[in-house]
């Protein structure tokens, strides 16, 4: 599919890889509208303009409640959203036992239920213009599962498992797909791993700028793909985690201390 030109719906807009995506599509000349929770971002705004964006919308909303996206949907009921980048996420990590309770709930509710509602509903719009795409973003821990990383895997699994679902529903009606298997990415949220993982496990150090990850999100959406894989060693990893999960957890177990 094409960026040009097209509404594209970011959540998650205002740092790290959405905000990065966004200013990619914007030197594309694409149609923004850029979920933020806060107060408008007018850096942001200014970045976007400056780099080309053939239009900016911005939507304020909170994605921790159901009615913060019902909210939100409202707000697009007019809007012919072409590209859908569910990429809005929290992190959690720790022993089980250890992690707040309130957390993980606003993290599933982030990281999945939002996903999945914004994507029903945007999707009948889509399907009426038989045209359109929805990227998830889900991650390597969906399949590389560390200690430490209980929840925040489930809901990278889970949502790797709504996307394939999803992929299947939607042959043959002009709405794709894109599955992001994201690796370690420098923004903020990459910072915090070592702080919530690092007490238990030798967290992998590999890791890419948003700048040059959102380049390979670009290309996968041209070419229309259906699932990006990260390569290097991080993507090594995943094949084995995939196809030689005993060796896998063998090293995981190596360096994990409770």
């Amino acid at each position: 599919m094409e960026i040009a030109n097209r509404h594209i719906l970011i959540t998650g807009a205002s740092r790290g890889i959405g905000r990065a995506f966004a200013k990619m599509c914007a030197e594309d000349k694409a149609n923004l509208h850029i979920v933020v929770r806060n107060a408008v971002d007018e850096d942001l705004i200014k970045e976007l303009e400056t780099a080309g964006a053939k239009s900016i919308n911005t939507l304020l909303a909170d994605l921790s409640s159901r009615q913060g996206v019902e909210q939100l949907l409202e707000q697009l009921k007019d809007t012919p959203i072409d590209i859908l980048f569910n990429n809005a996420g929290l992190l959690t990590g720790g022993l089980l036992e250890e992690q707040s309770l309130d957390d993980i709930y606003n993290m599933f509710q982030v990281n999945l239920n939002t996903t999945v509602h914004l994507t029903r509903g945007l999707l009948p719009g889509m399907l009426s213009r038989k045209r359109g795409k929805i990227i998830n973003n889900s991650s390597v821990a969906a399949y590389m599962h560390f200690p430490s990383a209980s929840t925040y895997a489930a809901s990278k699994a889970a949502v790797a498992a709504f996307t394939d679902c999803l992929r299947t529903e939607l042959r043959d009606t002009g709405v794709t797909t894109l599955l992001l298997i994201t690796p370690g990415i420098k923004t903020r949220m990459f910072k915090e791993i070592e702080d919530l993982y690092g007490k238990t496990f030798q967290i992998p150090t590999e890791a890419l700028s948003p700048a040059k990850y959102v380049q390979m999100i670009r290309e996968a959406i041209l070419h229309d793909l259906e699932v990006l894989e990260p390569s290097g060693l991080t993507g090594v990893g995943l094949k084995i985690a995939k196809y030689v999960k005993p060796l896998f957890d063998f090293e995981v177990a190596r360096r994990f201390k409770r």
